[in-house]
């Protein structure tokens, strides 16, 4: 028996997605203050555009104005600075209770990485982790180091909230107008340009999906 829910919500606001994991997650504090079990539950969604800053981002690595910028910005919770989400990017939220996967928080941010890793490796591709930054990159130590997965995590009590977005055939010149991840030197890629053509998304998602299923367990 699986120790969480799936829950699919297809194409979300960021928003209402937020305010989703907001209840789950302050569901999961008050079960586990008053002794008890947590229901986890993992969320896959693909957003519209958007934009999302971590509690201690630095907003000038938004590099234009609101205004002009074509989708709203939205300060939230999780470590982290800006990022960008939007169609044919795979977003993961495990609201989940690690101490039911026996888990740290170390693990498992190292297991969330782990996820992609093993999921591009499908398709030829080696996924590596790079010192000092969160997340999944190719060609690390090189001057053509890019991103394919950022990672953005709350935990309290153990319970997580936020969690991993995976660029499938995400439309990357979004990225030209943030610094990703605060990072000035570091480019940014997903599957379908490095693998040279656009991806079945639905069954890139089946894959990720299988894989974090077997990992978290």
């Amino acid at each position: 028996m699986s120790k969480y829910l799936v829950n699919n919500l297809g194409t979300q606001a960021y928003e209402e997605t937020w305010k989703l994991q907001q209840e789950y997650f302050s569901a999961a504090l008050a079960a586990k203050k008053e002794g008890r079990s947590v229901e986890s539950k993992v969320l896959y969604v693909e957003h519209p555009p958007v934009f999302t800053l971590g509690k201690s981002g630095d907003k000038n690595n938004i590099l234009l104005s609101e205004d002009i910028l074509g989708a709203p910005v939205f300060r939230i919770e999780r470590g982290g600075d800006v990022t960008f989400h939007g169609p044919g990017q795979l977003l993961i939220y495990p609201i989940i209770d690690l101490e039911q996967f026996n888990m740290s928080l170390r693990e498992y941010v190292y297991n969330m990485e782990e996820v992609v890793i093993r999921s591009i490796a499908e398709f030829g591709l080696k996924g590596s982790r790079s010192d000092g930054a969160s997340g999944v990159w190719l060609d690390v130590g090189t001057p053509q180091e890019r991103k394919i997965a950022a990672l953005g995590v709350k935990a309290s009590r153990h319970v997580t909230m936020h969690g991993l977005a995976f660029n499938i055939n995400t439309d990357l010149s979004w990225f030209q107008k943030i610094n990703p991840c605060g990072f000035l030197d570091k480019g940014v890629t997903n599957l379908a340009i490095e693998l040279n053509e656009k991806q079945d998304y639905k069954a890139v998602c089946a894959i990720v999906k299988r894989e974090f299923e077997l990992i978290f367990k």
